[in-house]
């Protein structure tokens, strides 16, 4: 986000409360961190996931909010929000397998998702600095980059009032 200048603002919007995705809680009435939720993507001109890999996938988290908003199904708040992915690990192949399978949840949510480039980054000792930095200059630089591109991506694909037919 430090890298995105001044262009662009974040909301990080809190995930851990949310509850467990289950029908008969939907039924009995949205609950409360879901509506929070709801309201704050509801509100995002675009979407940055920044993600992890856990068994070659995403996170239960992100899932299960990702499940949440597309509830119910006449009310999806994905549907036509502009999406980029990014992520970061450990593994040599940083977080690919995530973003495949989250790839193939965007397009059944009906999110426009920005193919290139793509940020898998592998985290080294010293990449990132204590204060939170990015030390190496070229990754520095692609980020900065990838950045400039997502805000392209956001104005070029954000909701506009469609025209009716008749």
């Amino acid at each position: 986000m430090r890298l995105a200048g001044t262009d662009l603002s974040f909301d990080v919007p809190q995930l851990d409360d949310l509850p467990l995705f289950n029908q008969s809680l939907l039924e009995a009435g949205m609950p409360s961190p879901v509506l929070r939720l709801r309201k704050s993507i509801e509100a995002a001109d675009g979407i940055l996931i920044v993600t992890p890999e856990h068994n070659r996938s995403i996170t239960a988290l992100l899932k299960n909010s990702l499940d949440w908003l597309s509830r119910p199904a006449n009310a999806n708040s994905w549907t036509g929000k502009p999406v980029a992915i990014a992520g970061a690990s450990l593994g040599r192949l940083g977080t690919v397998a995530a973003q495949q399978h989250l790839r193939a949840i965007l397009g059944y949510l009906d999110m426009p998702t920005m193919g290139q480039p793509e940020v898998y980054l592998q985290l080294t000792a010293g990449m990132i600095t204590s204060d939170g930095e990015i030390a190496d200059e070229s990754t520095k630089a692609f980020l900065q980059g990838y950045m400039q591109k997502f805000h392209r991506w956001v104005r070029t694909h954000s909701r506009v009032a469609e025209p009716v037919l008749g």
